[in-house]
């Protein structure tokens, strides 16, 4: 069904204003899905278009793009797209800053903890003793990733349990807003074994104090990048250091595409939004930020590798974790993070003259909105 968007907006119009428990007929669910597909669609072209505009666009293996030195692209990323990686290490569930893009925005207050003396690796508890029994399951992952809010509000604690996946042969990445890294705990880290680290750059909005700390990182860090959701704030405000930014030696840059949640949407609303594969759902504007960013790194050769880590990268990434995990083939955990579909998030799109669907044709008999549609 290629719906219009005239008529895609008089539908999503009355699917808005019905109670949130209220739930869609099997036609209303294909009208609904059938508009989510054409605006999906419009907005892949309008991507395509975009990569295509991009010299030296280089394919990791059909699973994401980038552009720059190979040898930067960041060995954490790797391991979640080819190996046996991401695997999510929690401790901390507090953070120093409040971001509008934070997946957890206006609940960090409400977040659960992990646990005194605990982590929490692959859903379950463990101390940092325990871990010569989980090395010897004989399944340790290509790679470990702590996350899970900001780490360096108690980073001390971080230092054993590091050294420990270090000595097993495992590669870490680590999560930073950067604005609690000092030298000390930078050395820190990187003595213990930590492989990379992860700046959020646009939490600070690039802040200098956080440029000056990526690049004493890189003094005893391997791998060092940023790693952000993009934003026009981000965008722009990189543009306006972007050759302080570079000075530093980082590594790589990980242009993550902004998706959306319960948390954060109210942040962006009224933006032109999109879902990627019945999935995450985002405004245009990162994916398309990312490719221009990656455009000027192109024909400006920067020294660093810049990756699209958009959606179509995530969907990747659960694909790639659930064949490694023995699942079906197409199984994933990649899905929408709403509860139902959030109607009134898509009519500004469906009025926008600027966002025309590809092809259009009348509704068929049966869903129109005179029809009693079932």
């Amino acid at each position: 069904m290629l719906i219009s968007k005239a008529d895609a907006l008089a539908w999503f119009n009355f699917f808005a204003e019905l109670p949130d428990d209220e739930p869609l007929l099997p036609r209303q669910q294909e009208i609904a899905l059938a508009t989510l597909s054409q605006i999906e669609l419009a907005e892949e072209a309008r991507i395509e278009k975009l990569r295509s505009e991009i010299p030296g666009l280089k394919s990791l293996d059909a699973r994401t793009t980038y552009v720059g030195d190979d040898a930067r692209f960041p060995r954490g990323c790797k391991s979640c797209l080819l190996g046996t990686g991401l695997s999510a290490v929690r401790k901390t569930n507090r953070c120093n800053l409040q971001c509008r893009f934070c997946y957890d925005y206006g609940e960090m207050d409400l977040q659960p903890p992990v646990g005194e003396g605990y982590w929490e690796i692959g859903g379950s508890r463990f101390r940092e003793d325990d871990l010569p029994l989980l090395f010897s399951m004989g399944k340790t992952p290509t790679g470990v990733a702590y996350v899970y809010l900001e780490p360096f509000m108690e980073i001390e604690k971080y230092y054993g349990i590091i050294r420990k996946f270090h000595d097993a042969g495992v590669y870490q990445h680590m999560y930073t807003n950067g604005t609690l890294a000092t030298e000390e705990n930078l050395r820190a880290l990187g003595e213990a074994g930590l492989n990379e680290l992860r700046f959020n750059l646009g939490a600070s909005g690039c802040a200098d104090r956080v440029i000056e700390a990526i690049a004493t990182a890189k003094k005893y860090i391997p791998m060092v990048g940023i790693e952000t959701p993009m934003t026009p704030e981000l965008y722009e405000a990189f543009l306006k250091k972007q050759s302080a930014i570079l000075a530093t030696g980082l590594d790589f840059m990980n242009c993550a595409e902004l998706h959306l949640n319960p948390n954060n949407i109210e942040n962006y609303w009224g933006e032109n939004m999109y879902v990627y594969r019945q999935g995450y759902l985002s405004p245009t504007f990162s994916h398309e930020l990312t490719l221009k960013l990656m455009r000027r790194a192109a024909e400006e050769h920067w020294p660093i590798a810049v990756h699209d880590c958009c959606n179509r990268t995530k969907f990747a990434r659960d694909l790639n974790l659930r064949a490694h995990e023995g699942g079906w083939f197409g199984a994933s955990s990649y899905g929408m993070e709403f509860p139902a579909i959030p109607y009134a998030a898509f009519l500004p799109i469906l009025s926008d003259p600027d966002f025309p669907f590809l092809r259009e044709e009348p509704l068929p008999e049966g869903y129109r909105p005179d029809d009693i549609v079932l």
